[in-house]
């Protein structure tokens, strides 16, 4: 579940906070700017469960955030081992952020596993909690510990605190009717307790979801708020914990209006349902589950109340094949998954560039090739949108750039396929789909107007004077060719992948034919109207940084601690990758250098330097892993004096 909060400048008052206080409960009360917390433990102890309801709560009080969910891809990988951690870093603040943050503040460590696997990236000072609890002779040694980490000085460099979490949590639910195993899966919520505590996030909304989730047991329920509520009262009580923490709304960072939390995948799931409402037409979802894009057929199937139609097919081809039938029946289709899933699909995306049927395939992206990394990160699929195809098969490719943002590239993505009859390729990726941040929910006057006209009636006169339609006879300024649904009446036409005769639509082996429809399928693909790039470049810079899709965060960051540095940069980002703006080629002519970071080997360096022949110069990473700012900050600086 998300909250929604309505910001205010009253609300931005009321939150004015001193910069260290006391209550009444004497402990000191330290104010901070912003703070990065990892959740961490084995794939079984409810980290992102935990992270989740941390957000969602951070969300409610006003603070910006942004999150990064890490977790195995294995179902349930073996416990206590490096491999089976699972973790959720989210960075919260008082002002406008844009990644999930380089390195936490705070890591909370379940198990030794996870303190291995995340203490190289703690800077020293951190704060640690660990359940002192799992730190068992048995599986230290499972992860390579071979002394105690906790007592031979390796982690005097940080703040260090030791809590029996697991102990702390059985004792807190003594009293209910519970096995010591059934009692101890609450810990989580323990330290949620503990870490809501310390740094003063709201619990209504976590004791709500707790008695909702669990409202056909009510007894779970019940241990659930017992043991969030002792996690609390621990971090109050203890000497231990000696200073908790306040971070004010970030009430200047947005404009007014309701603002929720959400992720990149639910966010586009409510795109595509608002441009089905926007054109007037039934959403049709053909989909098969594959990570990390099966959470918009979950989201989908619970809005059957817009006219929403989920069909999760046998396989891959089933579901776009199913998409695409729907899109001929008058549909909005669309098609969600992931690299491997796009691969399979493409014979079926071929035929619709060959219909000229509006279709979207949505493809968030992650680790290849082949199976690869399910559960994390990449943009290496741009090459397999592009060009992924047999024939001259010609798709307009466009990227979202945060979790927000992905609500607004659903409904440019429909915007182009439905006004240009052709399928239409969504690169989102792991990073996105998986991460949240807030959005504000948009006024219904906001959104695109979509609506479509159908083929009425015969729109061409053969030379005996009949009335007849013609299936492929273009609008002259989109190029598109009318749809038509079946079953009107006088309307109806041949389909199939056979080589179309332009205007008629029937089969065509002809030479000339054939090159003047495959001329004519490009002409209208980059005659695409898109919006001109903008270029940030407040100083007259000499170098330009270049990005696409989820790079849009790190990139931001980096740009902005480059120049609080003194450093001149111009930053641009790109939505649209096929066809590209029109003004990008003026834009990168004006620049010296140009810098391209991409989560791939260098694919949009690629293709800038086979349209544009500009000397692009790529910075790659694929390591399943968003950039770090700071890591982006300085291969730019490098490249700036270079």
């Amino acid at each position: 579940m998300t909250s929604q909060v309505s910001r205010t400048a009253e609300q931005a008052e009321e939150s004015v906070l001193g910069e260290q206080r006391k209550p009444a409960g004497s402990k000191d009360v330290r104010r901070l700017d912003r703070v990065i917390i990892r959740f961490a433990g084995d794939s079984g102890d409810g980290m992102q469960l935990t992270g989740d309801r941390f957000t969602s709560e951070t969300a409610s009080f006003g603070n910006d955030l942004s999150t990064l969910p890490n977790f195995p891809a294995e179902i349930r990988a073996p416990a206590g081992t490096l491999p089976g951690v699972s973790s959720f870093q989210l960075h919260f603040a008082d002002h406008d952020i844009l990644t999930p943050g380089d390195a936490p503040n705070v890591l909370v460590a379940m198990n030794p596993a996870a303190l291995k696997a995340n203490i190289g990236d703690l800077p020293r000072g951190a704060e640690i909690i660990v359940n002192t609890d799992e730190f068992t002779k048995r599986a230290m040694q499972k992860v390579g510990y071979t002394a105690s980490p906790l007592e031979d000085g390796s982690l005097d460099g940080y703040s260090l605190h030791p809590v029996p979490l697991t102990t702390l949590t059985v004792e807190a639910l003594k009293d209910f009717d519970l096995s010591r195993k059934e009692a101890e899966r609450s810990k989580n919520m323990f330290a949620l307790g503990l870490l809501s505590w310390m740094y003063h996030r709201p619990t209504e909304g976590t004791e709500k979801f707790l008695r909702t989730k669990f409202a056909k047991k009510p007894q779970i329920a019940e241990a659930n708020l017992a043991a969030f509520r002792a996690g609390w009262n621990f971090g109050e009580t203890t000497e231990d914990f000696a200073v908790s923490y306040e971070i004010a709304p970030a009430t200047t960072a947005f404009p007014t209006g309701t603002y929720r939390n959400i992720s990149g995948n639910l966010a586009l799931a409510y795109g595509l349902v608002a441009a089905s409402r926007q054109a007037d037409l039934p959403l049709f979802l053909g989909s098969y589950p594959i990570t990390p894009a099966s959470d918009i057929l979950h989201e989908l199937s619970k809005h059957k109340n817009f006219g929403v139609r989920t069909f999760q097919a046998e396989d891959e081809i089933a579901g776009i094949g199913a998409a695409l039938g729907a899109a001929f029946g008058g549909s909005l289709g669309v098609t969600t998954t992931s690299g491997p899933g796009v691969a399979l699909k493409s014979e079926t995306i071929g035929l619709a560039v060959s219909l000229e049927l509006p279709l979207l395939i949505i493809d968030i992206q992650r680790g290849g090739p082949s199976t690869g990394l399910p559960t994390k990160t990449e943009q290496a699929d741009l090459l397999q949108a592009m060009y992924g195809r047999n024939g001259e098969a010609p798709v307009p490719v466009l990227a979202p750039c945060t979790p927000a943002d992905c609500f607004d590239a659903a409904l440019e993505a429909a915007r182009i396929a439905l006004t240009y009859r052709t399928p239409v390729m969504l690169l989102s990726d792991g990073y996105l789909a998986n991460g949240s941040e807030p959005w504000r929910v948009p006024e219904l006057d906001e959104l695109p107007d979509l609506t479509v006209q159908f083929a009425q009636g015969p729109n061409h006169t053969l030379d005996d004077g009949s009335e007849v339609f013609w299936p492929y006879k273009r609008d002259p300024q989109t190029l598109a060719r009318p749809w038509a649904v079946p079953g009107t009446p006088g309307l109806e036409h041949r389909i199939g992948g056979i080589e179309k005769q332009d205007g008629s639509g029937n089969i065509s082996y002809d030479p000339a034919n054939h090159d003047f429809m495959v001329r004519t399928r490009q002409a209208k693909i980059d005659g695409i109207d898109v919006p001109d790039v903008v270029v940030d470049d407040p100083h007259g810079a000499s170098t330009l940084v270049l990005g696409w899709g989820s790079t849009y965060g790190p990139i931001t960051a980096a740009v902005r601690r480059l120049r609080a540095a003194g450093e001149v940069v111009a930053q641009a980002h790109l939505r649209h990758l096929n066809p590209f703006p029109k003004n990008l080629g003026d834009v990168l002519a004006r620049y010296e250098r140009v810098v391209i970071p991409e989560m791939n080997l260098g694919q949009l360096a690629t293709l800038i330097r086979a349209k544009y022949l500009v000397d692009a110069h790529s910075y790659n990473q694929v390591n399943g892993m968003p950039f770090k700012a700071e890591q982006l900050a300085t291969a730019l600086k490098e490249a700036i004096d270079g």
